[in-house]
């Protein structure tokens, strides 16, 4: 049995190493089922050609207005779902902000608590999917790595990587979307974030030349991106053989679905279960999974910023969890060197660790001890990632300015 086989990368519920080694591309008509989706209908759109209208919109407006820096300075300070918005924002966009604000009729509050009450026992694997899992699995996403590269994340992938770990943290802390959490603040900013790069990018002659579409982040890039983050670590949970309720399983599919509409995703395209998720990965996902000079160029850089935040996980060993958690064929395609003492050590290690701590749980100090240590763990890394400051997402007003 080859390594892609025995580590069951699990997109979606397929091998990974067949659809990529046999170079099979992404359909241009978007064919998954509605029936599956939040509403359970279609309008027959295909997301690929579904961006963000009303973000655009405003967004646009502010950049024509010179109005961006001014807007970024002012909603610094918002950071709570149930903060006012601040004074003296355009008219526009205040309405915008109300409107986007505004969680979906079928959010449920007591799912998404029971989904923070899995993550407090159980939150380091889930990081250690979403970090050397999806945040690597990235850089084989062709068009996400691309834009990403040419626009102001690529120039600054710290300050890249700290916000999309503080919506990582978020969407796992207590509250996330009640009145007192910040989820819905750090969705809204991201939309707006999107459709500043969306406005950009298509200035950039370098991003022009690489990416094949014309408009960068549509819905379709959207769900391929909630793919790699909600349906990979949900699959990883279950094969690491971590336990997980039904209960918990649906409370984590749900922050997910609201996750998906909060970030300006239209419910249709939103899958209702996690067979739907499955099946739609496995069209959206799948077949896309590439290597390109961009995302090369990235993940050595991940992983050297993985090395300078250590305790105890030298980039060696990073890179052996990378291989471990994505794949030999992904992480050939990134040129991570195969180490065959470390690729030994972790895939050996990880499972005989998670078996311990799970024999564990059931004794009276251990959950609240590991909470306690995950905790520490994630506040670390974002001390890091934000050097020591409040991590704030903010609309770019640039391109890398090293592909001008």
């Amino acid at each position: 049995m080859d390594g892609l086989s025995r580590r069951g990368v699990l997109l979606g519920g397929s091998a990974l190493g067949a659809v990529g080694a046999l170079g099979i591309v992404a359909p241009e008509a978007w064919s998954w089922s509605a029936t599956g989706s939040a509403v359970g209908a279609s309008t027959g759109a295909n997301p690929a050609t579904v961006h963000d209208g009303a973000a655009d919109k405003v967004v646009r407006a502010l950049f024509e207005r010179g109005e961006v820096d001014r807007v970024n300075e002012l909603l610094a300070d918002w950071t709570h779902n149930d903060q006012a918005l601040p004074a003296r924002l355009p008219s526009d966009l205040h309405a915008f902000l109300e409107s986007a604000r505004r969680l979906p009729s079928w959010a449920d509050q007591a799912k998404m608590a029971r989904y923070f009450d899995y993550n407090a026992t159980r939150g380091l694997y889930i990081a250690v999917a979403y970090g050397m899992g999806s945040g690597m699995m990235s850089c084989v996403i062709p068009r996400e790595a691309k834009a990403v590269y040419y626009s102001a994340g690529g120039a600054d992938m710290k300050d890249r990587i700290a916000k999309t770990a503080k919506l990582g943290y978020d969407v796992g802390a207590k509250n996330a979307y009640g009145p007192t959490g910040r989820m819905i603040v750090t969705c809204v900013k991201t939309r707006l974030t999107h459709a500043a790069v969306r406005y950009l990018l298509p200035k950039s002659r370098h991003w022009n030349a690489a990416a094949p579409e014309t408009k960068p982040i549509s819905q379709a890039d959207i769900m391929v991106t909630w793919h790699s983050l909600a349906t990979f670590t949900h699959n990883k949970i279950k094969a690491w053989q971590v336990p997980i309720s039904a209960a918990e399983s649906s409370s984590f599919l749900h922050i997910w679905q609201v996750t998906a509409h909060m970030l300006g995703v239209h419910d249709e395209f939103i899958p209702a279960t996690w067979a739907s998720a499955n099946a739609q990965s496995r069209q959206v996902l799948d077949p896309i999974l590439a290597p390109s000079k961009e995302g090369i160029e990235l993940a050595h850089i991940l992983t050297s910023l993985a090395a300078d935040f250590d305790l105890g996980l030298s980039r060696t060993a990073f890179r052996s969890f990378t291989r471990y958690t994505l794949g030999d064929q992904i992480a050939d395609w990134l040129e991570i060197p195969r180490q065959p003492f470390w690729d030994q050590f972790v895939e050996s290690g990880w499972p005989a660790f998670v078996k311990f701590r799970e024999g564990t749980m059931t004794l009276p100090l251990p959950p609240q001890g590991y909470w306690m240590f995950d905790e520490f763990l994630r506040q670390g890394a974002l001390f890091y990632l934000g050097e020591g400051r409040r991590i704030n997402i903010t609309m770019p007003t640039g391109n890398n300015p090293n592909y001008s």
